[in-house]
């Protein structure tokens, strides 16, 4: 394996370790020149056949991460489920190979402790693939911020309505929380780290409350019962279903909420609000941004190529006014891969992994929307108690503030 002070190959060595419903994106890693996926590793007869699919008959095939030691690898994707990001990541980390984690970093505060102090104590390249740094609409909206077309901000709120969220969400591991937390934090996570993002802070006191509101009386397949469709989402999705409490054969276990509201004081002042829905008949999300000079906000998140706007009220005015200050229309790629946010996103990484520097996406800042996620889970699952999260480590912040300088350890 390649080590980090080695100097970069012309074309990077990739490997992928679960080829999942994720894995189309590591495919974007194929850039003739740049890099080229050459090793993959998943337990399961079906990724490996999948990964000959996506990355060509000449991909080296093993049943067990470890086995992909011997493939000289210069980076690696890390896109199994969320509760075995950590060993394989570890592994790679400490054999001096860039690793992408796909987000959320890990399903525990510790994990992703581990995580990146393993990366500060090998000096090896963490990145975590929190794509919607890189969503045109929410760059746009954070470039407004710096230019101070609102003042400084005051509060941050964001509502994701999560269509179809049954299909996605309660059919498999998702909706057990010995896999995923919750999905304020599975799902959330995403949106979690968009508002430290806009925000310019970390969330450090949290209260909630969440409920098991509509998928907890639905149908569900027994206990040994296959997972419909041999087990991925595009198998059994099927988006004329509705309402929600038609859907049938749910995963076994659901023991995550459908719902979940949060409340969050960050470390600079700011207040936050976060709303998750898994039962709405649509899906986007809504994220508004008030400063002591105005409020943006966002109508439609280009995710898939559908049209996005940013409003910007500045003028002081009474009552409802459709028409804003400041209407931007942000041009969205019409590509299948998070309106763009996929492709930037490897792009980045590969960047990174061959020459290091600064990234847009922050392993802390990961950490730090788990870390929120967690209090917050734990919050509501107590009846709204307040929880107090607490920053990682001075020396932890520091290294990944400095964008992981190489060198020994300070």
């Amino acid at each position: 394996m390649s080590q980090r002070d080695q100097t970069p190959v012309p074309e990077l060595r990739v490997g992928v370790v679960g080829i999942g419903q994720r894995a189309p994106m590591a495919a974007l890693a194929n850039v003739p020149g740049v890099a080229r996926v050459v090793s993959c590793a998943d337990p399961d007869p079906r990724g490996r056949a999948d990964a000959l699919k996506l990355f060509g008959p000449d991909v080296v095939l093993h049943e067990r991460y470890e086995k992909m030691a011997d493939d000289g690898l210069d980076a690696v994707f890390v896109l199994t489920p969320d509760f075995v990001h950590t060993q394989p990541a570890l592994f790679f980390l400490a054999a001096g190979v860039p690793v992408f984690v796909e987000k959320p970093l890990a399903i525990t505060v510790e994990d992703c402790d581990t995580l990146l102090e393993a990366a500060h104590d090998t000096r090896s390249r963490l990145y975590v693939g929190h794509n919607l740094r890189h969503l045109p609409v929410l760059r746009r909206m954070r470039e407004l911020i710096d230019d101070g077309a609102i003042g400084r901000v005051r509060a941050v709120w964001c509502r994701h309505f999560v269509g179809h969220g049954g299909d996605y969400y309660f059919k498999d591991w998702h909706a057990e929380r010995a896999n995923t937390t919750g999905l304020l934090l599975q799902k959330g996570a995403h949106d979690l780290d968009v508002i430290h993002w806009l925000a310019g802070g970390y969330s450090r006191s949290v209260v909630a409350q969440g409920d098991l509101a509509v998928y907890g009386g639905n149908p569900r397949r027994g206990a040994d019962d296959p997972v419909p469709a041999d087990g991925r989402m595009p198998d059994w999705f099927d988006p004329e279903v509705w309402p929600p409490s038609a859907l049938r054969e749910l995963n076994p276990v659901v023991d995550v909420e459908d719902i979940s509201m949060m409340l969050a004081r960050l470390d600079n002042g700011v207040l936050a609000s976060y709303q998750q829905c898994h039962f709405t008949p649509d899906y986007w999300r809504n994220y508004t941004v008030i400063g002591d000079e105005g409020r943006l906000e966002n109508f439609g998140d280009g995710m898939e190529g559908d049209p996005a706007t940013i409003q910007v009220w500045n003028r002081h005015r009474s009552g409802y006014r459709r028409d804003a200050d400041l209407t931007v229309t942000v041009d969205t790629p019409s590509e299948d891969d998070h309106g763009g946010a996929d492709r930037a996103l490897v792009d980045e990484f590969l960047r990174f992994a061959a020459a290091g520097g600064p990234t847009e996406t922050s392993p802390v800042a990961a950490r730090e929307a788990v870390a929120a996620a967690v209090a917050a889970t734990a919050s509501l699952r107590s009846g709204g108690t307040p929880v107090d999260v607490s920053p990682p480590a001075p020396a932890i912040a520091d290294y990944f503030r400095e964008h992981q300088p190489a060198g020994p350890r300070g």
